[in-house]
């Protein structure tokens, strides 16, 4: 089963998405060893520190994790120029010391990165052999395939993912929005303002006392206004 060798807070789903690819584009190249997978969120060039990854042999981990950390070798450099990135015998490669040592201590000797952008995510799929000169047609067959229907699937994911949370948020304002409107009942008979400003009140208090708008709302409810007379003059803008 494959290792999640970084992950974050929401790194979960992704993890399975990048260890399905892995495996799958593993089985349909014939001359590869093991494969790793890794996406993270870009924003133009720039990639966030957050890059869950998976590979599909334990010791192809520390090949993978040598370049996220060091920001040298087939990965970085796929991420930079934004095109497959080809090794095809390391044992020869004078690029990436650090990334070169790591693979050959593996018995690694060729490998392959492919990047895949989309809508604010860019996924690599690295493809490894235990021969040199093996993998070069990679990025011309299937793996390029697999890689493109998983980058389409992350992004599938992470659209659900912010449309569960934004109905989170309204269900929430929903819930609360009673008590919220029962409070600023209570502020306008206290101070004889309108809406707008018994609304302003609230969350003048919420602001000034570091609490949660609804908090305040449900606090004032519950004692209907008694001993805040002061307090609600005072903030009265």
């Amino acid at each position: 089963m494959p290792d999640t060798v970084l992950t974050g807070p929401e790194s979960a789903l992704p993890g399975r998405r990048l260890s399905e690819l892995a495996e799958q584009a593993t089985r349909c190249t014939a001359d590869a060893c093991g494969a790793g997978a890794t996406v993270m969120e870009t924003a133009g060039a720039a990639a966030a520190v957050e890059r869950p990854a998976a590979v599909t042999h334990p010791d192809l981990a520390g090949v993978v994790s040598v370049q996220l950390r060091s920001g040298e070798g087939p990965i970085p450099a796929a991420l930079e120029r934004g095109e497959p990135v080809d090794a095809a015998d390391l044992l020869h490669e004078e690029r990436w010391p650090q990334y070169r040592a790591v693979a050959l201590d593996a018995g690694v000797r060729a490998s392959v990165t492919i990047p895949f952008q989309r809508a604010g995510l860019t996924v690599t799929l690295s493809l490894y052999s235990f021969r040199p000169r093996t993998l070069e047609d990679v990025p011309h067959g299937p793996a390029q395939a697999l890689g493109d229907l998983a980058t389409t699937a992350l992004v599938r994911d992470r659209r659900y993912q912010a449309a569960l949370a934004e109905i989170d948020q309204l269900g929430t304002a929903l819930r609360t929005r009673p008590v919220v409107d029962q409070a600023s009942g209570i502020v306008m008979h206290v101070l004889g303002c309108d809406a707008d400003h018994a609304f302003a009140i609230l969350r003048r208090i919420s602001q000034t006392t570091n609490r949660k708008l609804t908090d305040v709302a449900t606090a004032l409810v519950e004692t209907r206004g008694e001993g805040l007379e002061a307090e609600l003059t005072t903030l009265d803008p």
